[in-house]
């Protein structure tokens, strides 16, 4: 009987060393393997959101991201690459005022990060903390805070970030973040429905903010349990393609 309990105790000790080892970056590693997003730095990645096309080139760092739609009979294509931005109206490009150029740079990049996460938490721009872990509807998830560093981090590197990443399948159920453009705000998303699309992992979201604007973000999924959150918007992806390149 001593025996078994030694080797019990021994058990939860090295379980508990083991979790002690894995570092916010170790985390964030495995949930970039895990989600099969470490495929995504070559290939092309395509989806509808909303009311308009997205497509991806991305390939040994350099990046192509574009967002195609249809105003006032207008075909309009905007396209972000690491060389800056440009737009088309009816396949013939436009001076685009500079006030503008970063907010539709920023709605074009933002789509686009948010679609393929967690790609893109290995940038040189983001800072990993690893906050503590917490159960959340009666999963438990590591709990990695993300901010960005200024010289790297574009417009919005003051924007906070919180993943709560599953302790065994290091899948993002849920995400929060702070911005300050508009206004400011905090947001926190939920998983609604997640696919593999040539084995990596999508997932659409519901959009939730809080109902009391003072809550803090590491606080906030205590406020999700609590009922405390009012439902903004739905993430929903849709008619995605995945192609690798060599």
């Amino acid at each position: 009987m001593r025996y078994l309990i030694f080797f019990y105790l021994l058990f939860l000790i090295s379980c508990t060393q083991g979790e002690k080892t894995l570092s916010a970056e170790q985390i964030i590693d495995k949930a970039i393997l895990f989600s099969g997003a470490d495929k995504i730095g070559n290939s092309e990645v395509s989806f509808n959101f909303r009311d308009k096309e997205y497509a991806a080139i991305r390939k040994n760092g350099s990046f192509q991201l574009f967002r195609n739609f249809t105003k006032d009979s207008a075909s309009i294509k905007e396209v972000l690459t690491n060389n800056g931005f440009h737009r088309l109206i009816n396949k013939k490009i436009v001076k685009v005022p500079d006030s503008m150029v970063s907010v539709y740079s920023n709605a074009i990049n933002s789509v686009h990060y948010f679609s393929v996460l967690p790609f893109g938490l290995k940038d040189k721009a983001v800072r990993k903390k690893l906050l503590k872990a917490t159960t959340l509807k009666g999963k438990e998830y590591y709990k990695i805070e993300v901010t960005f560093s200024e010289d790297r981090g574009g417009e919005d590197f003051e924007d906070i970030f919180i993943y709560w990443i599953g302790k065994e399948d290091f899948l993002i159920d849920y995400l929060a973040y702070s911005y300050h453009t508009n206004g400011g705000g905090k947001r926190f998303r939920v998983l609604k429905e997640a696919c593999l699309k040539n084995g990596v992992r999508f997932v659409d979201y519901i959009n939730y903010k809080p109902l009391n604007s003072a809550v803090s973000l590491i606080d906030i999924d205590i406020q999700y349990e609590k009922n405390q959150l009012k439902k903004v918007s739905e993430i929903i992806l849709e008619d995605i393609k995945v192609k690798f390149l060599n």
